[in-house]
């Protein structure tokens, strides 16, 4: 390996295969070829990989040659193959001194810079929504899921069967600390928190509202359920900073409570003129 491959071509800046490339370290120079080696197996790997017809002109144009350590450097090549755009052939190449073979030591293919690349990887059950949802379907939770802990048994000791009916008897598990934190800042941030459009309209807010249900234990003076038929909150949690126009404060004072403007029409709009006939 050389020093010829630190010429212009090395820019760190490729538009086709966004590889980053840098001057290479000090390492041995008995290889005046080792572009056309590193490209010899990259092309070797792509016929291995999509077969001889398809391989052919799959390597493109040398981009430039990464330091690895002493002993080692990487040429990279754009990737000709098509759906994959932005990405370059990776071709390690090493010796173990001056006089020693000069090895191919690995060959693959890297997304650049401007690549198209899936999305990073997540757990199915941290893919799964809400909507995702049918009929039948599960969605168990991990043993060690934080926003449980155990919950407490029948001791027949009425001190803790008090705490007990408070937190759940019964139930082999109960919300952590941790978890009603997580539920309590995801409604709050949600359509039926303070923030919402709905709310910033309201005459008055869910707090000072008759249809509000307070929900019990830890979460009581910041959330609860509505209980209006008419309102777009029913049945569903909502703070006590969210608010609608079906608040139990509105009164109605005769006339209809639906904006003058909504209910103007052309009454004339399908009458023929007269004398039209």
């Amino acid at each position: 390996m050389t020093g010829e491959d630190t010429g212009p071509e090395n820019s760190a800046d490729t538009a086709d295969g966004g590889a980053a490339v840098v001057p290479p370290p000090q390492v041995p120079s008995q290889l005046p070829g080792a572009i056309e080696l590193a490209m010899a197996a990259a092309v070797e790997e792509a016929a291995g990989e999509l077969g001889e017809a398809a391989a052919a002109g799959s390597v493109g144009t040398h981009l430039g040659v990464t330091g690895e350590d002493d002993g080692s450097l990487t040429h990279s090549f754009v990737a000709e193959l098509p759906g994959y755009r932005g990405w370059r052939w990776a071709v390690t190449l090493a010796s173990a001194g001056e006089g020693e073979p000069v090895t191919v030591s690995e060959t693959v293919l890297l997304p650049g810079s401007t690549a198209l690349v899936a999305p990073a990887w997540l757990p199915w059950d941290q893919r799964v929504r809400p909507e995702d949802f049918k009929p039948g379907d599960l969605l168990p939770t991990a043993p060690d899921d934080p926003r449980l802990v155990p919950g407490y048994v029948d001791s027949g000791d009425p001190a803790v069967e008090e705490v007990a009916c408070e937190v759940g008897l019964g139930r082999e598990r109960v919300l952590s600390v941790e978890g009603r934190a997580a539920a309590a800042e995801r409604w709050q941030e949600g359509d039926r928190g303070p923030g919402a459009e709905l709310a910033r309209s309201a005459p008055g807010s869910c707090g000072t509202c008759g249809f509000l249900v307070p929900l019990a234990g830890a979460l009581r003076g910041a959330f609860g359920v509505c209980a209006n038929g008419s309102s777009p909150a029913d049945g569903q949690v909502v703070a006590v900073g969210f608010g609608c126009g079906a608040h139990s404060s509105v009164v109605e004072a005769g006339g209809s409570p639906v904006h003058v403007s909504a209910l103007v029409y052309d009454d004339g709009a399908d009458l023929e003129p007269v004398g039209s006939h």
